[in-house]
């Protein structure tokens, strides 16, 4: 079962994440449980950044950073956050990079999905 501490023990930064949500932890966990039950954006950015499409790499990007930094899931929004970054100057030349932080991320996924499983 998903919990506040199970979640602190991930890393997220609960306590920012239930003040967002009035400290009300089941209303918390629900979103939580929401955001886990879509990995759309997690496709969508592992797709554009295998064509190299700087633009839809940034959208996808930049959607899952405002999730998970609402949520304050750590560990997932700060490789997203600097893939955002990366993305949104389309700053040649740091493919390799944005590959590092996507294989990051996508590892980080895999433990929030596992910790979220009833």
């Amino acid at each position: 079962m998903l919990t506040v501490d199970a979640l602190k023990e991930f890393g997220a930064n609960t306590a920012e994440g239930l003040s967002r949500c009035m400290n009300n932890e089941a209303f918390y966990i629900r979103l939580v449980k929401m955001a886990a039950a879509d990995t759309s954006g997690y496709d969508a950015l592992g797709e554009a950044l295998a064509k190299n499409d700087v633009k839809a790499g940034f959208e996808a990007a930049h959607g899952l950073k405002g999730m998970l930094a609402n949520l304050a899931l750590t560990p997932l929004s700060q490789p997203a956050s600097e893939l955002t970054e990366i993305l949104r100057t389309g700053q040649p030349g740091r493919e390799e990079e944005c590959k590092a932080l996507y294989e990051e991320l996508i590892k980080q996924k895999d433990k929030f999905l596992e910790l979220c499983k009833d």
